[in-house]
């Protein structure tokens, strides 16, 4: 199996979610602030929509006054906000024809040529990598708020191996210093290990890899996440944890 198989495992449990929501679920608020259901999705929509136009070349903000400053979440929201209003059917089609598509480019397009994406470059393989953690996370927007169950699976690995893959950037965002930090999080299958970084790394992160993923998808405070950290760095790497660019 590989990322993109895994991608395309975790939209299609999504889209079965999706697909069994009413319209009243619809346009109810998610888990993310100030966002419904529908928000989400479009947002979603929206952001396969780019890998399409990074796969072919295009810019991701050519034409878009909008988009032309603020942070991430920033531009973001605005984006949502200007295309707002479409009914549920509209924008589900939407985000099933944009996530197939921007599934099909990313398999088609050379592994090894770095596509531009919102804090760098990036690989194929890792933009598809960024997707599934997306996804992931606003699968717990989506399922949260009506108690549906989204059990965390092996596809896991890949949230975690970006989140421990960016922490030097996170680091050096926030003013820490870059540092070689080891984690060890249980698999959600109960008895695999899955383990990030150096086996001699001064600081170390150990726990449940769900609550790892969660912490940096910042769907859950480090302080309740139950995950340990030891050494010099192990506490600021994980409050800065994070799956996604800001």
């Amino acid at each position: 199996m590989t990322v993109f198989d895994d991608l395309a495992a975790e939209q299609d449990r999504l889209a079965g979610i999706l697909g069994g929501l009413d319209e009243a679920q619809w346009t109810s608020p998610s888990g993310a602030a100030g966002w419904t259901i529908a928000d989400v999705v479009l947002h979603l929509a929206q952001s396969e929509e780019s890998v399409v136009a990074t796969v072919s070349g295009g810019d991701l903000r050519a034409g878009r006054r909008d988009l032309a400053g603020g942070t991430v979440d920033e531009l973001m929201a605005a984006l949502v906000r200007a295309e707002r209003g479409p009914g549920p059917d509209a924008v589900f089609a939407r985000w099933q024809r944009a996530r197939r598509a921007a599934l099909d480019a990313l398999r088609a397009a050379d592994p090894d040529r770095p596509l531009q994406w919102v804090a760098a470059p990036v690989k194929p393989a890792t933009l598809a990598t960024t997707r599934l953690a997306e996804h992931w996370a606003h699968g717990l927007d989506i399922t949260g708020p009506f108690g549906i169950d989204l059990p965390d699976t092996g596809r896991l690995r890949h949230v975690a191996w970006l989140a421990h893959r960016t922490l030097p950037y996170s680091m050096m965002l926030a003013g820490e210093q870059p540092a070689q930090v080891r984690c060890e999080l249980t698999a959600p299958d109960g008895a695999s290990v899955w383990e990030f970084g150096p086996p001699d790394a001064e600081s170390a992160i150990a726990g449940p890899a769900g609550a790892f993923c969660r912490v940096g998808a910042r769907r859950l405070g480090p302080a309740a996440s139950g995950l340990t950290v030891s050494g010099p760095h192990g506490a600021a790497a994980l409050r800065l944890l994070r799956t996604y660019a800001e």
